[in-house]
This record gives structure tokens, sequence and C-alpha cells, in this order.
């Protein structure tokens, strides 16, 4: 039986590609990124992995490719950042703003896909070098660090936990156990540690999980800060995402829900994912994020509230619970765009 995933949104083919696990890449510091040269008519990538970027009279940029001479802009975020969703580089958030919504300077994409706060920071720490000027920086986010931060204690360390990051844990207690000498003390075997979290490992203190994952967003919001210069303007935006924005999907994103839990291996969203979907944790993170953001000097818009209100019941915005149709890339780009003032 053909899927509503493959009728509704068939580029989502092209993106499973795209994330295909067994071309990753490993790269120091951020764990991974996206495949470098990456060419569809889908999502294209530059040398370094960062998605194009499209704008006014046919106009193309990224972070490795074609950067302009500036001032520039930048996105930064996760997946959704990245597009997932989007039929094409042209209808991504950044190339929305710098298309249509914000056309005075060009909009560099800065998403990586399944990046927390901290993978955020470090790619624009480890690429600012490439940038010229920088005019204002948009951090969309806060989804992921939710999600990781219900991953369990042992796994969050100083900076918080990683998607995949049960991987790494594994493959470092096999380095370890083949640099351990064969001999063990007494005679006894050392036990093997434990790498793979379960879900039944999660932390389920959500007050905990929202106020840890705030703690860390804005810490490293304090570093884009500094980072960024006395000259460049930074906001950080909560990302609009199904479940804390609306109560009742459109009937094409109820359609593709379902049929997302129904044919998951790791179970429905509610399961994995319900105890940080209700509109009461979003509000509470978003006022911690916004106290944090207003002590910073930075600015703070929780787009939930105000994209619901702009859009009908029946208005398709989402593919999956995350990621956006195109109509919701450019919805949620002129809102954001008229939010903060950008020109």
């Amino acid at each position: 039986m053909k899927l509503h995933r493959d009728e509704l949104t068939p580029q989502h083919q092209e993106y499973a590609r795209f994330d295909d696990r067994g071309e990753a890449r490993y790269l120091p510091y951020l764990m991974y990124f996206h495949q470098a040269d990456y060419r569809s008519a889908t999502i294209n990538t530059d040398r370094a992995g960062f998605r194009i970027s499209h704008g006014p009279g046919g106009a193309t940029a990224s972070a490795a490719e074609n950067v302009p001479a500036g001032p520039v802009r930048l996105i930064a975020g996760s997946s959704t950042v990245l597009g997932i969703g989007a039929t094409s580089d042209a209808t991504t958030l950044a190339s929305q703003l710098w298309s249509k919504h914000a056309p005075s300077a060009p909009w560099l994409n800065f998403g990586g896909r399944c990046y927390n706060s901290t993978q955020e920071l470090l790619l624009f720490t480890l690429y600012r070098h490439l940038l010229p000027e920088i005019e204002e920086i948009v951090i969309f986010s806060g989804l992921n660090d939710l999600t990781v931060g219900r991953l369990p204690e042992w796994q969050q360390g100083d900076h918080g936990a990683f998607w995949f990051c049960g991987e790494y844990f594994e493959k470092m207690e096999e380095l370890r156990e083949s640099n351990r000498k064969a001999a063990k003390p007494f005679g006894r075997r050392a036990e093997r540690r434990r790498t793979i979290s379960t879900h039944d490992d999660v932390r389920r203190d959500i007050p905990q999980v929202i106020a840890s994952a705030a703690d860390l967003t804005l810490r490293h919001l304090d570093s884009w800060r500094r980072l960024a210069g006395p000259h460049t303007r930074v906001t950080y935006v909560l990302q609009p995402m199904a479940q804390w924005m609306r109560d009742t999907p459109a009937p094409q994103e109820k359609l593709l829900f379902d049929e997302i839990d129904r044919i998951s291996k790791l179970g429905t969203w509610e399961a994995l994912y319900g105890d940080i979907s209700t509109p009461e944790v979003s509000r509470e993170f978003s006022e911690t994020l916004r106290t944090g953001c207003e002590k910073l000097g930075i600015g703070y818009h929780d787009l939930n509230p105000v994209v619901a209100d702009a859009v009908g019941r029946n208005d398709w915005i989402f593919v999956d619970r995350a990621h956006y149709t195109d109509h919701g890339y450019d919805v949620v780009a002129k809102i954001m765009a008229d939010t903060i003032g950008l020109s």
C-alpha cells in the first residue's frame, strides 16, 4: 500500500537519501554534519555541508561557497532551519527570508540536522572565519534541546546529551576495552559499562529537563552574543512545533502524523515525546528562556502563539510534527520577519 507520505510529501524520499546513516560524515568536535557537495532537485550542499540559500534574481550563497561580500545574516538551528520538508533549497526559511520577506541582505543557512544548542554554537565557532561582516543572527531552535534533555543523566555530561550519543559512548567503551590490560584485578573481569540507553532510561522529571535545557541554551546564547560582537543583533526564536502550536492538526497533517506513528520502529510520538509536547511545557520553557534572554540582552520571541493566531485550522503547515511544508516555511518566515523587525 502506498504511503500518504509518498503521495503528499514525495521530497522525503530525497531527504532519506541525504540523511543516510551509512553515508554520515563524522567530524571532529561537531560529531557529525551533512554530506558535502550533495546534489539533487530537492537539497544541495556546499563543500562544507551547508545548504544553499536562494535570493532575489537567482542569487545563491552558502557559508563555504559563493559567500557574499557582506554584510550577511545568519539563521541557525537544527533540522527545521536546514529545511527538512521543503521541496527545494529555494523554499527553506533562509531562502524565504532572503528572496521575499527580509531581502535587504543575504541569509545564510546555518542549520544542522539533529543538532542541539552546543552543536549549533560550535558550527558557528568553527566556520566563522569563512564569513564577512554579520549584521544579524537568528537562532531558531528549542525542540531538540528538550528531546535530548530527556536522555539519562549519565549521558548529559557538562555540555548536554546529543542525538546518537549512545553510539559514541558504545564505540568509546570498545576503545577503552581494547586498551585495557588482559589481566584484571583479583582475577575478575571488569563489567562493561552501559552505553546505550532505552526509553525506560529517559529522565521523567520534566521541570528538571526544562531547567537544564534552558540553562544550556542560555549559556550558549551568551557565547553567541560575545562571538557575534557589539554590532550584530542576536535573536532567539522558539520554533513552532505542531503540538505546541495547536490542538487539532490540519487534515493532511493528521494523515501524516498517524502514519508516522504507525510505521515508526521506535514507537509513537506520544510514547516517545508526549511529556515534552504539551502547551504547558512549551510555555514554561519559553518563559524561562525569555527571562534569561532579557538578562543577556538578546532578543526573544516564541512564535508558537503568533503562528497559531495567523493560520486557519485547515492550513497545511507541517510535514511532520517538527518540519514544515513550503507553505509553512513561507508563513513562518513572514511572521518571523514581521515579529523581529527584519527588512
